[in-house]
């Protein structure tokens, strides 16, 4: 078994990967691969709506120029998909939009190519907005068909310069209750 993340935040190796890495020692503690796909420096382009997804249904994004197709790719071989963002003005960032809204339109122009996957969202803040950056990749995983897997709290870490959710008790916890959580419900999916 496998779980990918993708990690939406423009820094690479700041507070969201630390919050998803927490997710994965849990994961690999019970024998599950990781990979984790950073989107920093990629600068993946939205969805430009041409439809030709739906036309040629090969599982892959018309345009070619950014990393999307890798995504797409990394996701449907995935058991797990883990998507993650900091909060932009109480929302996800632009280029974990990109991803959803492209490999969303990919995945339901293929029979909804990720239906039945484990699905979790991994938000890092600063202070308010959070919320709604769960909700928004949630929404991802339940127009796709895909299961939900919960923690102790919502799955939410605080910091704001790199390195300080490592001082975020809770927010760990959350995060190592979630990769338990994670496990736990792929290994009785995959049996």
């Amino acid at each position: 078994m496998k779980v990918v993340a993708i990690n939406g935040s423009a820094r690479k190796d700041g507070n969201t990967a630390q919050l998803v890495n927490y997710v994965f020692e849990e994961l690999e503690k019970e024998g599950i691969a990781t990979e984790l796909v950073q989107l920093a420096g990629k600068h993946p382009h939205g969805c430009i709506a041409c439809y030709q997804c739906f036309k040629r249904k090969d599982r892959r994004c018309v345009v070619e120029k950014d990393c999307i197709n890798e995504c797409i790719e990394k996701m449907d071989e995935a058991d797990g998909i883990i998507l993650a963002s900091p909060t932009y003005f109480a929302d996800l960032s632009t280029e974990l939009k990109a991803v959803i809204d492209r490999c969303g339109m990919v995945s339901r122009a293929n029979g909804d190519m990720f239906r039945r996957k484990v699905g979790a969202a991994v938000v890092a803040r600063r202070r308010g907005g959070a919320i709604h950056v769960f909700d928004s990749i949630n929404h991802f995983f339940t127009i796709g068909q895909m299961i939900i897997v919960g923690s102790s709290y919502w799955n939410i870490g605080i910091g704001r310069e790199k390195g300080d959710v490592a001082g975020d008790d809770e927010g760990i916890e959350v995060m190592r209750n979630l990769g338990k959580n994670m496990a736990w419900l792929l290994k009785k999916i995959n049996k």
